[in-house]
């Protein structure tokens, strides 16, 4: 069935889904006390350390029986974070739990404007069930970001102002690295003094953290930066980058050997066609998804909450595409993140350490970077037939 006839089913309902979803969404942050949000404990806790010199030496040890925590973003990211610090815990959660989803809600919005779908009850149907997604759900859980940087990274790259647009993205880049894959966007749109902007504002941020501490600053960028062990084990089922499938299935690190390199280079090529093509088509919202997507697979740790941007490709896939491989996706989406697939599979792990596991196990774990790349594939395969379709059009137009 598609997705869209199904939404037409339930459409009137939507303020009630809405109303409801939230509603429970918020009961749980007052009432469940597994809700610990323990990223956003390290980010708070870690933060007034950039003034101690002591920034990557601090460990959350609460809540953490395998791995005590360590901060592992840049220095500007500290710095943008100590504000948080200087209000009590309970502030800092409701006020993180309430900025996420409204940056859950300007996601969805956006890219069903983008996508050409927007109106008010779908923009409340499509957030009240997202919040239930697995990549949604762990960011509220563990306090994460993704959601405020995609939320950043969508409402300004796109800008037709290339400040706007460029501003946005060295600056989510200067918090948390990923973000500057965005630049790929700049340069495949043509968008040169965007590129620029988003090239001097991030400078702006490492400038602004080595003002602070050159020395820890020094250490981000010349020891820790290349350090993938240090923010987390590669090979646990929550890592769903191309290097974490990889290491699961081959039983042991790949680290950046020939395997990965090779897979990476494949990833790159489909990602940079599909990226080409939205832009050749004129469509944002699938290259925003191509580029973010390329910096997902690529990227050594990519946790399952870091997929947040399955959220605009969900909707590019419903609204933007017609193709019956991209409603194929489209569902594997829908049952990749609604089954809490991930979950079950770090329930089943012996160990977050432990890379070797059985053969079924690394097949599923295989999961999001697979979904991805689907995406991706029906990204160019859509554009490309849609352009088939409107060739000959044009040509008796002319």
């Amino acid at each position: 069935m598609n997705l869209r006839t199904l939404e037409a089913r339930v459409l009137p309902l939507a303020p009630w889904l809405f109303g409801l979803s939230l509603l429970g969404h918020l009961l749980m942050v007052a009432l469940q006390t597994k809700m610990t949000m323990v990223d956003l404990m390290v980010y708070r806790n870690a933060a007034p350390e950039l003034f101690t010199g002591e920034l990557y030496q601090w460990r959350l040890k609460e809540f953490s029986d395998q791995f005590a925590l360590p901060f592992t973003y840049p220095p500007f990211s500290a710095l943008v974070f100590v504000p948080l610090s200087w209000v009590p815990w309970g502030v800092a959660r409701w006020f993180w739990q309430l900025l996420s989803l409204a940056c859950l809600w300007y996601l969805t919005r956006t890219s069903l404007e983008l996508a050409g779908g927007a109106n008010p009850r779908r923009v409340l149907l499509w957030t009240g069930l997202l919040i239930w997604v697995e990549p949604v759900r762990t960011t509220l859980n563990y306090g994460q970001i993704n959601l405020v940087l995609a939320a950043l990274l969508i409402g300004t790259m796109v800008s037709a102002r290339p400040w706007v647009a460029g501003l946005g993205t060295g600056v989510a880049a200067g918090v948390k690295l990923t973000p500057a894959i965005t630049g790929l966007y700049f340069l495949a749109t043509r968008r040169w003094t965007a590129a620029l902007w988003s090239f001097a504002a991030f400078a702006g941020t490492v400038g602004l953290g080595y003002a602070i501490s050159a020395s820890q600053s020094h250490q981000f960028w010349f020891e820790l930066l290349g350090d993938a062990t240090r923010v987390g084990p590669v090979g646990s089922a929550i890592n769903q980058s191309l290097r974490g499938a990889l290491s699961r299935t081959v039983g042991h690190d790949v680290e950046t050997g020939p395997i990965f390199l090779v897979a990476a280079a494949l990833a790159a090529a489909l990602a940079l066609w599909a990226l080409l093509e939205s832009v050749r088509a004129n469509d944002s919202l699938a290259a925003v998804v191509s580029t973010q997507f390329l910096g997902l697979l690529v990227s050594p740790i990519s946790w399952s909450h870091h997929w947040v941007w399955m959220v605009p490709a969900l909707l590019w896939l419903t609204y933007r595409a017609t193709h019956r491989l991209a409603t194929a996706a489209a569902w594997v989406w829908l049952v990749a993140v609604g089954s809490y697939l991930i979950s079950f599979l770090l329930m089943a792990q012996e160990s977050i350490w432990i890379i070797p596991r059985p053969w079924h196990l690394s097949a599923l774990g295989w999961v999001y970077p697979a979904a991805g790349v689907l995406t991706l594939v029906a990204v160019v395969v859509e554009l490309r037939s849609r352009r088939r379709v409107e060739r000959p059009v044009d040509l008796v137009r002319q």
